[in-house]
């Protein structure tokens, strides 16, 4: 493995953990082979020890290494390999959203204890430092009693908005706090954004399959969907992007280039830069949900399409509902050049917050040892997922696809035989498991044969039981089908 020549401080690490990545994956370096000590590397690459270190790191997130105590690093046992989905190939022109209560149902059964749920991108409380959130809440009510009898008005505490303008960082973004707004969820902020870019009847182009929450937000606005083709890995096709830009009205962009929900897919870094010279160009805003960007395995995956937007239009979105406290249910946006009418839409449909809760988010977002916190809640879930991924390979049936994302918890199954998921999902009922359908993910009647599984929920036998019974069901359908 020689040492590049003359690399960016910033990057030499990313360069020496993907030359390592690539080896792995190409078999050269097989599963349980020993790599190289931390010095040993440090002295064939002639970089410092720190840098391999933090090489290391972000193998061990990408779950391609593991270090065993006293005995260095190892290439890291993986589950069984499986085929990824298909790219989509949604339609060439924009659809009126009607999407159905399917959703609702399935977001009602991921909350009913009598149900194994799978249905839900939700994460568990486990996942998280109770105890801590906690805290973070007296001492504000403690710090600050006032609050809870002070009228709150305005963008957001102008600690919250300090911290995320902090937290931003981390995602290669220079952000003001002053033109920080704090919202009640990411959904919130996106609704806004929307509000100030679109009209009815408008054209939004956004990944295929896409969240269904985008949906239902857009038939409640009566805005038309263009779906655009998506990569399972690679994420949204500029090319198909460009090539709508060019021939149809789209007046924005709704996507989620870090672990897109149902896909998990990431935009490639190049990609990123080269979305926010498009928009540029050609002057349409993209509202960029970064809701997910802290769980991806590698920094390069968590740099925002905002970091490399030089005329603000790029419409940035995020909470941390996903990675700090769920039960805090804060968001935050910074539109950009439409940050004024964002902020007036703001005060005019949703007015301000609890002030308590943002500065015990501002709490939680300022204490030291994130890192390592974060790190923990991404090699968690990533255990989990593998694991996941396994059961899947031993009990649905031959032909099965599935998704492989850097991070996060969500699992994008596509089924063979010409299996539907609407009757495997009513299948799974009479049995007391949820599964998300994958017409729910979008405006179209694709993605029959799909579906969502999210794993970052109650995790334990009878979740074990329940991915095995799915898979069951699925062959029994297959078979009745035949």
């Amino acid at each position: 493995m020689p040492a590049a020549a003359h690399p960016h401080p910033e990057t030499l690490y990313l360069q020496i953990a993907d030359r390592i990545a690539q080896s792995i994956r190409a078999g050269t370096l097989t599963r349980g082979k020993r790599i190289p000590s931390v010095r040993e590397l440090a002295g064939q690459q002639g970089v410092s020890p720190s840098t391999v270190v933090q090489a290391y790191r972000a193998l061990e997130d990408a779950r391609l290494i593991e270090a065993r105590p006293r005995s260095g690093y190892f290439v890291a046992a993986r589950s069984t390999r499986l085929p990824e989905p298909e790219p989509s190939l949604p339609p060439a022109r924009s659809m009126p959203v009607d999407v159905s209560s399917l959703g609702e149902q399935v977001m009602r059964l991921a909350m009913d204890p009598d149900y194994v749920s799978f249905g839900a991108a939700c994460p568990s409380g486990e996942l998280f430092a109770q105890e801590r959130v906690r805290r973070a809440v007296s001492r504000a009510a403690q710090r600050h009693r006032t609050s809870l009898t002070r009228y709150p008005l305005g963008p957001g505490n102008e600690s919250l908005r300090r911290a995320i303008a902090r937290h931003a960082l981390g995602m290669g973004c220079q952000l003001d706090a002053r033109d920080v707004l704090v919202t009640n969820g990411c959904l919130e902020s996106i609704s806004l954004c929307l509000r100030a870019v679109t009209q009815p009847g408008d054209v939004v182009a956004l990944e295929s399959p896409t969240y269904f929450g985008f949906l239902e937000i857009l038939e409640s606005m009566n805005l038309r969907a263009l779906e655009i083709p998506t990569h399972p890995r690679t994420g949204i096709s500029l090319d198909a992007l460009q090539l709508a830009f060019d021939t149809q009205p789209v007046k924005a962009v709704l996507a989620v280039p870090t672990l897109s929900n149902p896909m998990g897919s990431c935009l490639p870094l190049a990609d990123r830069r080269r979305l926010a010279q498009m928009l540029s160009q050609k002057g349409i805003p993209l509202i960029e949900d970064v809701l997910y960007n802290d769980l991806a395995e590698q920094d390069d995956k968590r740099r925002a399409v905002k970091s490399f937007d030089t005329t603000g239009h790029v419409m940035i979105c995020g909470s941390f509902s996903k990675t700090v406290a769920p039960g805090i249910r804060l968001g935050w946006v910074e539109a950009g050049r439409w940050a004024p009418q964002v902020r007036r839409l703001k005060a005019v449909h949703a007015g301000s917050h609890t002030e308590l809760l943002e500065l015990a988010m501002a709490d939680l977002l300022t204490q030291p040892g994130n890192g390592s916190q974060y790190r923990q809640l991404r090699a968690t879930i990533a255990a989990r997922v593998d694991e996941a991924r396994g059961l899947i390979s031993e009990s649905f049936p031959r032909g099965t696809r599935v998704t492989d994302p850097a991070g996060g918890f969500i699992l994008w199954v596509e089924l063979p035989g010409g299996l539907d998921s609407m009757a495997l999902y009513r299948a799974c009922l009479d049995e007391r498991i949820c599964i998300a359908p994958g017409t729910m993910f979008s405006a179209t009647d694709r993605y029959r044969h799909c579906i969502r599984l999210g794993v970052g929920g109650r995790w334990d036998d009878a979740q074990r039981a329940g991915l095995r019974r799915i898979g069951a069901i699925a062959r029994g359908l297959i078979q009745e089908a035949a």
